[in-house]
Protein backbone atom coordinates (compact mmCIF):
# COMPACT_ATOMS: atom_id res chain seq x y z
CA UNK A 1 0.00 0.00 0.00
CA UNK A 2 1.69 3.56 -1.06
CA UNK A 3 -0.78 6.18 -2.20
CA UNK A 4 0.09 9.83 -2.98
CA UNK A 5 0.36 10.71 0.77
CA UNK A 6 2.18 8.05 1.85
CA UNK A 7 4.63 8.98 -1.05
CA UNK A 8 4.04 12.60 0.06
CA UNK A 9 5.12 11.96 3.37
CA UNK A 10 7.84 9.93 2.61
CA UNK A 11 8.88 12.65 0.37
CA UNK A 12 9.44 14.85 3.75
CA UNK A 13 11.25 12.38 5.73
CA UNK A 14 13.32 11.84 3.56
CA UNK A 15 14.11 15.56 3.73
CA UNK A 16 14.24 15.70 7.08
CA UNK A 17 16.33 12.64 7.56
CA UNK A 18 18.86 14.53 5.98
CA UNK A 19 18.68 17.57 7.62
CA UNK A 20 16.31 19.94 5.43
CA UNK A 21 12.68 21.05 5.97
CA UNK A 22 11.59 18.48 4.00
CA UNK A 23 9.16 19.54 1.69
CA UNK A 24 11.70 20.46 -0.57
CA UNK A 25 13.23 17.21 -1.17
CA UNK A 26 13.12 14.59 -4.63
CA UNK A 27 12.20 11.13 -3.97
CA UNK A 28 13.85 8.92 -6.69
CA UNK A 29 10.71 8.27 -8.03
CA UNK A 30 9.92 11.75 -8.12
CA UNK A 31 12.35 11.97 -10.57
CA UNK A 32 11.21 10.05 -13.27
CA UNK A 33 9.87 11.96 -16.49
CA UNK A 34 5.86 10.10 -16.70
CA UNK A 35 3.39 9.99 -13.94
CA UNK A 36 0.44 8.27 -14.86
CA UNK A 37 -2.54 7.13 -12.03
CA UNK A 38 -4.15 3.86 -11.84
CA UNK A 39 -7.60 2.77 -10.83
CA UNK A 40 -7.49 0.04 -8.57
CA UNK A 41 -11.03 -1.28 -8.10
CA UNK A 42 -11.60 -5.14 -8.22
CA UNK A 43 -13.77 -6.72 -10.67
CA UNK A 44 -16.58 -6.90 -7.46
CA UNK A 45 -14.82 -4.14 -4.93
CA UNK A 46 -14.93 -0.73 -5.22
CA UNK A 47 -12.01 -0.50 -2.30
CA UNK A 48 -9.68 -3.29 -3.49
CA UNK A 49 -7.81 -6.14 -1.62
CA UNK A 50 -4.07 -6.70 -2.17
CA UNK A 51 -4.67 -10.45 -4.08
CA UNK A 52 -6.85 -8.57 -7.05
CA UNK A 53 -4.66 -5.80 -6.77
CA UNK A 54 -1.80 -7.81 -7.61
CA UNK A 55 -3.19 -9.94 -10.10
CA UNK A 56 -4.11 -6.93 -11.81
CA UNK A 57 -0.63 -4.98 -12.16
CA UNK A 58 1.37 -8.26 -12.38
CA UNK A 59 -1.06 -10.70 -14.84
CA UNK A 60 -2.62 -7.97 -16.59
CA UNK A 61 -6.72 -8.77 -16.03
CA UNK A 62 -8.57 -7.59 -12.81
CA UNK A 63 -10.11 -10.08 -10.47
CA UNK A 64 -12.04 -10.68 -7.85
CA UNK A 65 -11.18 -9.40 -4.19
CA UNK A 66 -9.38 -12.28 -2.29
CA UNK A 67 -8.58 -14.44 -5.72
CA UNK A 68 -5.04 -14.37 -7.10
CA UNK A 69 -3.43 -15.57 -10.90
CA UNK A 70 -6.71 -16.03 -11.92
CA UNK A 71 -10.12 -14.06 -13.71
CA UNK A 72 -13.18 -12.61 -12.41
CA UNK A 73 -14.57 -16.22 -13.43
CA UNK A 74 -13.33 -17.28 -10.20
CA UNK A 75 -15.43 -16.80 -6.63
CA UNK A 76 -13.72 -16.72 -3.56
CA UNK A 77 -13.43 -20.21 -1.53
CA UNK A 78 -14.64 -21.61 -4.14
CA UNK A 79 -12.03 -23.83 -5.60
CA UNK A 80 -14.11 -25.73 -8.10
CA UNK A 81 -14.26 -22.35 -9.97
CA UNK A 82 -10.48 -22.22 -10.77
CA UNK A 83 -9.97 -24.57 -13.26
CA UNK A 84 -9.32 -22.97 -16.40
CA UNK A 85 -9.20 -19.59 -15.16
CA UNK A 86 -5.64 -19.25 -14.22
CA UNK A 87 -4.30 -15.90 -15.98
CA UNK A 88 -0.38 -15.88 -16.22
CA UNK A 89 1.84 -12.75 -15.12
CA UNK A 90 4.68 -10.98 -16.76
CA UNK A 91 7.03 -13.06 -14.76
CA UNK A 92 6.12 -16.11 -16.49
CA UNK A 93 6.19 -13.70 -20.22
CA UNK A 94 9.98 -12.77 -19.07
CA UNK A 95 11.10 -16.46 -17.92
CA UNK A 96 9.16 -17.79 -21.34
CA UNK A 97 11.30 -15.18 -23.07
CA UNK A 98 14.34 -16.40 -21.22
CA UNK A 99 14.72 -14.13 -19.25
CA UNK A 100 15.90 -13.62 -15.75
CA UNK A 101 13.08 -12.84 -13.11
CA UNK A 102 13.44 -12.36 -8.75
CA UNK A 103 10.62 -12.10 -6.60
CA UNK A 104 11.88 -10.29 -3.43
CA UNK A 105 9.38 -9.08 -0.66
CA UNK A 106 9.57 -7.77 2.83
CA UNK A 107 6.50 -9.75 3.89
CA UNK A 108 5.71 -13.50 3.16
CA UNK A 109 6.64 -14.67 0.05
CA UNK A 110 3.38 -16.34 -0.04
CA UNK A 111 1.28 -13.30 0.57
CA UNK A 112 -1.01 -11.56 -2.17
CA UNK A 113 1.25 -8.83 -3.15
CA UNK A 114 4.19 -11.33 -4.45
CA UNK A 115 2.16 -14.03 -4.70
CA UNK A 116 -0.12 -13.62 -8.13
CA UNK A 117 3.39 -13.89 -9.99
CA UNK A 118 3.38 -17.15 -9.80
CA UNK A 119 -0.22 -18.63 -8.24
CA UNK A 120 -3.69 -19.57 -8.71
CA UNK A 121 -5.57 -19.34 -5.86
CA UNK A 122 -9.69 -18.97 -4.99
CA UNK A 123 -8.43 -17.62 -1.65
CA UNK A 124 -5.25 -15.38 -0.90
CA UNK A 125 -5.45 -17.10 2.54
CA UNK A 126 -4.43 -20.24 1.45
CA UNK A 127 -0.27 -20.17 2.23
CA UNK A 128 -0.09 -24.08 3.14
CA UNK A 129 -2.26 -26.89 2.79
CA UNK A 130 -2.79 -26.39 6.66
CA UNK A 131 -5.08 -23.45 5.97
CA UNK A 132 -7.10 -24.86 3.27
CA UNK A 133 -10.64 -26.08 3.78
CA UNK A 134 -11.09 -30.62 3.25
CA UNK A 135 -13.24 -29.39 -0.22
CA UNK A 136 -10.64 -27.53 -1.58
CA UNK A 137 -7.88 -30.13 -1.26
CA UNK A 138 -10.16 -32.75 -2.24
CA UNK A 139 -11.15 -30.38 -5.00
CA UNK A 140 -7.49 -30.60 -6.14
CA UNK A 141 -6.88 -27.24 -5.71
CA UNK A 142 -2.98 -26.42 -4.62
CA UNK A 143 -2.10 -24.43 -1.59
CA UNK A 144 0.14 -21.06 -2.82
CA UNK A 145 3.40 -22.25 -1.05
CA UNK A 146 3.66 -25.58 -2.82
CA UNK A 147 2.97 -23.07 -5.83
CA UNK A 148 5.79 -21.55 -5.40
CA UNK A 149 7.95 -24.47 -6.03
CA UNK A 150 5.97 -26.00 -8.28
CA UNK A 151 4.26 -23.55 -10.75
CA UNK A 152 7.93 -21.92 -11.94
CA UNK A 153 11.23 -23.83 -11.27
CA UNK A 154 13.61 -21.39 -12.66
CA UNK A 155 13.12 -18.26 -10.30
CA UNK A 156 16.51 -17.15 -10.11
CA UNK A 157 15.76 -15.38 -7.07
CA UNK A 158 12.73 -15.64 -4.33
CA UNK A 159 13.68 -13.41 -0.92
CA UNK A 160 11.06 -12.94 1.44
CA UNK A 161 9.23 -14.25 4.73
CA UNK A 162 7.18 -16.87 5.76
CA UNK A 163 9.12 -20.19 5.58
CA UNK A 164 6.83 -22.36 8.20
CA UNK A 165 4.16 -22.62 5.80
CA UNK A 166 6.73 -24.42 3.72
CA UNK A 167 7.46 -27.44 6.34
CA UNK A 168 5.52 -30.05 7.76
CA UNK A 169 3.23 -29.70 10.26
CA UNK A 170 4.95 -29.21 14.30
CA UNK A 171 8.35 -29.37 12.98
CA UNK A 172 10.39 -26.50 14.80
CA UNK A 173 11.51 -23.65 13.57
CA UNK A 174 15.02 -23.51 12.61
CA UNK A 175 15.43 -20.07 14.63
CA UNK A 176 12.95 -20.09 17.03
CA UNK A 177 12.45 -23.95 17.92
CA UNK A 178 10.72 -23.19 21.23
CA UNK A 179 8.16 -21.09 19.83
CA UNK A 180 4.61 -22.70 18.57
CA UNK A 181 3.72 -20.57 16.65
CA UNK A 182 6.47 -20.64 14.47
CA UNK A 183 6.24 -24.46 13.58
CA UNK A 184 5.65 -25.61 10.43
CA UNK A 185 2.08 -26.05 9.16
CA UNK A 186 1.96 -28.38 6.25
CA UNK A 187 -0.26 -31.63 6.52
CA UNK A 188 1.48 -33.21 3.46
CA UNK A 189 4.50 -33.69 5.51
CA UNK A 190 6.61 -32.24 2.64
CA UNK A 191 9.84 -30.32 2.84
CA UNK A 192 9.05 -27.81 0.39
CA UNK A 193 12.84 -26.13 0.72
CA UNK A 194 14.08 -29.98 -0.10
CA UNK A 195 11.61 -29.97 -2.89
CA UNK A 196 12.90 -26.51 -4.22
CA UNK A 197 16.36 -27.63 -4.19
CA UNK A 198 15.51 -31.33 -6.11
CA UNK A 199 13.74 -29.22 -8.15
CA UNK A 200 17.28 -27.56 -9.73
CA UNK A 201 18.80 -28.34 -13.18
CA UNK A 202 22.46 -30.82 -12.07
CA UNK A 203 25.13 -28.48 -12.24
CA UNK A 204 23.14 -25.47 -10.65
CA UNK A 205 24.30 -24.22 -7.57
CA UNK A 206 21.10 -22.88 -5.34
CA UNK A 207 21.51 -21.66 -2.00
CA UNK A 208 18.87 -21.03 1.12
CA UNK A 209 19.43 -18.85 3.72
CA UNK A 210 17.51 -17.56 6.50
CA UNK A 211 19.36 -14.43 7.77
CA UNK A 212 21.00 -11.84 6.81
CA UNK A 213 24.18 -12.75 7.68
CA UNK A 214 24.11 -16.07 5.57
CA UNK A 215 22.97 -13.82 2.71
CA UNK A 216 25.99 -11.57 3.16
CA UNK A 217 28.50 -14.47 3.36
CA UNK A 218 27.18 -15.65 0.11
CA UNK A 219 29.29 -15.53 -3.12
CA UNK A 220 26.67 -14.01 -5.39
CA UNK A 221 28.23 -14.78 -8.87
CA UNK A 222 29.13 -18.00 -8.46
CA UNK A 223 24.95 -18.69 -7.35
CA UNK A 224 22.15 -19.62 -9.84
CA UNK A 225 19.31 -19.72 -7.31
CA UNK A 226 18.82 -18.60 -4.29
CA UNK A 227 16.04 -18.83 -1.88
CA UNK A 228 15.65 -16.83 1.08
CA UNK A 229 12.82 -16.68 4.18
CA UNK A 230 13.16 -14.97 7.31
CA UNK A 231 10.31 -15.60 9.69
CA UNK A 232 9.01 -12.32 8.69
CA UNK A 233 11.35 -9.58 7.15
CA UNK A 234 10.37 -6.29 7.80
CA UNK A 235 12.94 -2.88 7.09
CA UNK A 236 14.06 -2.47 10.64
CA UNK A 237 15.59 1.40 11.52
CA UNK A 238 17.22 2.94 12.42
CA UNK A 239 19.51 -0.18 13.29
CA UNK A 240 19.78 -0.87 9.41
CA UNK A 241 23.15 -2.76 9.95
CA UNK A 242 22.22 -4.86 12.47
CA UNK A 243 22.52 -8.83 11.77
CA UNK A 244 19.22 -9.95 13.15
CA UNK A 245 16.58 -9.66 10.29
CA UNK A 246 17.94 -11.27 6.85
CA UNK A 247 17.01 -8.60 4.15
CA UNK A 248 16.77 -5.09 5.33
CA UNK A 249 20.22 -2.93 4.51
CA UNK A 250 20.64 -4.70 1.08
CA UNK A 251 17.34 -3.32 -0.35
CA UNK A 252 16.42 -6.90 -1.14
CA UNK A 253 18.03 -8.78 -3.78
CA UNK A 254 16.99 -9.46 -7.27
CA UNK A 255 17.93 -11.23 -10.22
CA UNK A 256 19.40 -10.24 -13.53
CA UNK A 257 21.22 -11.58 -16.69
CA UNK A 258 22.40 -14.84 -14.02
CA UNK A 259 23.86 -12.06 -11.59
CA UNK A 260 21.99 -11.19 -8.13
CA UNK A 261 21.57 -7.36 -8.32
CA UNK A 262 20.26 -4.84 -5.55
CA UNK A 263 16.55 -4.63 -4.97
CA UNK A 264 14.00 -2.55 -3.10
CA UNK A 265 10.95 -3.35 -0.30
CA UNK A 266 7.66 -3.01 0.25
CA UNK A 267 5.95 -0.57 2.04
CA UNK A 268 3.70 -1.81 4.58
CA UNK A 269 1.50 0.16 6.68
CA UNK A 270 -1.03 -0.88 9.73
CA UNK A 271 -1.46 2.75 11.59
CA UNK A 272 2.53 2.22 12.31
CA UNK A 273 3.12 5.43 10.34
CA UNK A 274 6.77 5.75 11.18
CA UNK A 275 7.26 2.34 10.38
CA UNK A 276 5.53 2.61 6.94
CA UNK A 277 7.54 5.90 5.90
CA UNK A 278 10.69 4.88 6.83
CA UNK A 279 10.63 1.70 5.25
CA UNK A 280 9.27 4.02 1.58
CA UNK A 281 12.39 6.12 2.15
CA UNK A 282 13.94 2.46 2.15
CA UNK A 283 11.99 1.58 -0.95
CA UNK A 284 13.32 4.94 -2.38
CA UNK A 285 16.94 4.33 -1.57
CA UNK A 286 16.75 0.86 -3.30
CA UNK A 287 15.12 2.83 -6.26
CA UNK A 288 18.05 5.48 -6.39
CA UNK A 289 20.90 2.43 -6.82
CA UNK A 290 18.58 0.95 -9.31
CA UNK A 291 18.86 3.95 -11.36
CA UNK A 292 22.80 4.01 -10.43
CA UNK A 293 22.89 0.26 -11.86
CA UNK A 294 21.22 1.15 -15.26
CA UNK A 295 20.64 3.16 -18.67
CA UNK A 296 17.95 5.15 -19.50
CA UNK A 297 18.65 4.05 -22.99
CA UNK A 298 17.73 0.49 -22.22
CA UNK A 299 16.24 -0.40 -18.68
CA UNK A 300 12.27 0.58 -18.30
CA UNK A 301 11.95 1.81 -14.90
CA UNK A 302 8.30 1.76 -13.13
CA UNK A 303 6.97 2.84 -9.92
CA UNK A 304 3.84 2.21 -8.07
CA UNK A 305 1.38 0.37 -5.25
CA UNK A 306 -1.24 -2.30 -5.20
CA UNK A 307 -3.46 0.30 -3.42
CA UNK A 308 -3.29 3.25 -1.00
CA UNK A 309 -4.24 3.08 2.67
CA UNK A 310 -6.50 5.41 4.78
CA UNK A 311 -3.63 7.21 5.50
CA UNK A 312 -3.29 11.60 5.78
CA UNK A 313 -1.75 14.38 7.10
CA UNK A 314 -2.90 17.67 7.27
CA UNK A 315 -3.30 19.98 10.04
CA UNK A 316 -2.40 23.77 8.67
CA UNK A 317 1.36 22.59 9.60
CA UNK A 318 4.25 24.97 8.93
CA UNK A 319 7.06 24.46 6.58
CA UNK A 320 9.38 22.41 8.13
CA UNK A 321 7.21 20.64 10.80
CA UNK A 322 8.25 17.11 12.18
CA UNK A 323 6.47 14.80 9.66
CA UNK A 324 5.51 12.79 12.75
CA UNK A 325 5.01 16.22 14.99
CA UNK A 326 1.85 17.33 16.39
CA UNK A 327 -0.27 20.29 14.28
CA UNK A 328 -0.03 23.38 15.48
CA UNK A 329 -3.17 23.77 16.34
CA UNK A 330 -5.92 21.94 18.64
CA UNK A 331 -9.11 20.84 17.69
CA UNK A 332 -11.87 23.47 18.33
CA UNK A 333 -13.93 20.90 19.15
CA UNK A 334 -12.73 18.82 22.12
CA UNK A 335 -9.56 21.55 23.02
CA UNK A 336 -7.11 18.39 22.30
CA UNK A 337 -3.99 18.20 20.57
CA UNK A 338 -3.15 15.76 17.44
CA UNK A 339 -0.79 14.75 15.09
CA UNK A 340 -0.38 15.72 11.90
CA UNK A 341 -0.47 11.88 10.47
CA UNK A 342 -4.09 10.39 11.16
CA UNK A 343 -5.88 7.34 9.89
CA UNK A 344 -9.65 7.46 8.83
CA UNK A 345 -9.90 3.73 10.89
CA UNK A 346 -7.76 1.20 12.37
CA UNK A 347 -7.11 0.29 15.92
CA UNK A 348 -5.69 4.04 16.35
CA UNK A 349 -9.16 4.75 17.94
CA UNK A 350 -8.87 5.40 21.67
CA UNK A 351 -10.98 6.92 24.36
CA UNK A 352 -9.64 7.47 27.29
CA UNK A 353 -12.09 8.82 30.45
CA UNK A 354 -15.03 9.18 27.92
CA UNK A 355 -13.04 11.34 25.09
CA UNK A 356 -10.13 11.02 22.97
CA UNK A 357 -7.01 10.34 23.88
CA UNK A 358 -4.50 13.30 24.67
CA UNK A 359 -1.70 12.54 22.52
CA UNK A 360 0.60 14.82 24.00
CA UNK A 361 0.15 12.47 27.33
CA UNK A 362 1.65 9.47 24.89
CA UNK A 363 5.25 9.42 22.94
CA UNK A 364 3.73 9.93 19.67
CA UNK A 365 6.85 9.99 18.09
CA UNK A 366 7.92 5.70 18.84
CA UNK A 367 8.24 3.88 15.99
CA UNK A 368 5.09 1.56 17.19
CA UNK A 369 2.75 4.48 18.11
CA UNK A 370 -0.34 3.78 16.19
CA UNK A 371 -1.74 6.63 14.79
CA UNK A 372 -4.80 7.93 15.77
CA UNK A 373 -7.94 6.69 13.71
CA UNK A 374 -12.06 8.05 13.47
CA UNK A 375 -13.19 4.82 13.14
CA UNK A 376 -12.46 2.02 15.14
CA UNK A 377 -11.08 -1.32 13.61
CA UNK A 378 -8.81 -4.59 14.83
CA UNK A 379 -7.17 -3.65 11.46
CA UNK A 380 -7.08 -0.67 8.85
CA UNK A 381 -8.54 -0.81 5.69
CA UNK A 382 -6.78 -0.14 1.93
CA UNK A 383 -8.27 2.92 0.75
CA UNK A 384 -9.78 2.91 -2.70
CA UNK A 385 -8.25 5.98 -4.56
CA UNK A 386 -5.72 6.01 -7.57
CA UNK A 387 -2.03 4.72 -6.90
CA UNK A 388 0.68 7.12 -8.70
CA UNK A 389 2.31 5.05 -11.38
CA UNK A 390 5.91 6.90 -12.48
CA UNK A 391 8.16 5.48 -15.53
CA UNK A 392 11.57 6.43 -17.10
CA UNK A 393 13.24 4.79 -19.78
CA UNK A 394 12.44 3.18 -23.33
CA UNK A 395 8.07 3.57 -23.89
CA UNK A 396 7.79 5.07 -20.39
CA UNK A 397 5.50 7.49 -22.64
CA UNK A 398 2.83 4.78 -22.49
CA UNK A 399 2.50 4.86 -19.07
CA UNK A 400 0.76 8.85 -18.93
CA UNK A 401 -2.57 9.49 -18.05
CA UNK A 402 -5.48 7.89 -16.16
CA UNK A 403 -5.62 3.66 -16.81
CA UNK A 404 -7.10 0.90 -15.45
CA UNK A 405 -4.89 -0.83 -12.83
CA UNK A 406 -4.09 -4.14 -15.51
CA UNK A 407 -2.96 -2.11 -18.11
CA UNK A 408 0.57 -1.80 -16.56
CA UNK A 409 1.95 -4.92 -17.11
CA UNK A 410 0.81 -5.34 -20.49
CA UNK A 411 2.51 -1.85 -21.25
CA UNK A 412 5.48 -2.96 -19.98
CA UNK A 413 5.56 -6.31 -21.57
CA UNK A 414 5.02 -4.31 -25.43
CA UNK A 415 8.06 -2.13 -24.14
CA UNK A 416 10.16 -5.38 -23.37
CA UNK A 417 8.66 -7.83 -26.36
CA UNK A 418 7.53 -10.28 -23.96
CA UNK A 419 3.81 -11.99 -23.72
CA UNK A 420 1.44 -12.40 -26.30
CA UNK A 421 1.73 -9.07 -27.99
CA UNK A 422 5.07 -8.54 -30.10
CA UNK A 423 3.66 -7.38 -33.21
CA UNK A 424 5.66 -4.52 -33.21
CA UNK A 425 8.73 -6.50 -32.37
CA UNK A 426 10.51 -6.51 -35.72
CA UNK A 427 13.80 -6.69 -36.10
CA UNK A 428 13.47 -3.14 -38.31
CA UNK A 429 11.05 -1.77 -36.01
CA UNK A 430 12.35 -3.08 -32.81
CA UNK A 431 14.18 -0.44 -30.27
CA UNK A 432 16.59 -2.79 -28.32
CA UNK A 433 14.69 -4.83 -25.70
CA UNK A 434 15.10 -2.52 -21.93
CA UNK A 435 15.48 -4.24 -18.76
CA UNK A 436 12.32 -3.92 -16.59
CA UNK A 437 12.13 -2.39 -13.55
CA UNK A 438 8.55 -2.39 -11.80
CA UNK A 439 8.94 -1.15 -8.40
CA UNK A 440 5.34 -2.70 -6.79
CA UNK A 441 5.47 -0.99 -3.90
CA UNK A 442 7.87 -3.64 -3.46
CA UNK A 443 10.19 -4.24 -6.38
CA UNK A 444 11.22 -7.01 -8.75
CA UNK A 445 13.47 -7.41 -11.60
CA UNK A 446 12.46 -8.19 -15.16
CA UNK A 447 15.87 -9.15 -16.99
Amino acid sequence: GMGVSTVTAARILKGQLQHGQGEESLLEMDKFPFVALAKTYNTNAQVPDSAGTATAYLCGVKANEGTLGVSAGVTRDRCNTTKGQEVTSILRWAKDAGKAVGIVTTTRVTHATPSAAYAHSANRDWYSDGEMPPDALQGGCRDIARQLVENIHDIEVILGGGRKYMYPKNVSDVEYPHEEKHRGTRLDHRDLVQAWHKAKPPGKVAEYVWHRRGLLALNLSRVDFLLGESLHPRVFWPQLGALGDPWPVLGCWGSCSGHLRPQGCCCLQGVLAKQALHEAVELDRAIGVATRLTSTQDTLSVVTADHSHVFTFGGYTPRGNPIFGLAPMQSDVDRKPFTSILYGNGPGYKIVAGERENVSAVDFAHADYQAQSAVPLRQETHGGEDVAVFARGPMAHLLHGVHEQNYIPHAMAYAACIGSNRGHCNAATRPATPLLLPFLGLLFFLC
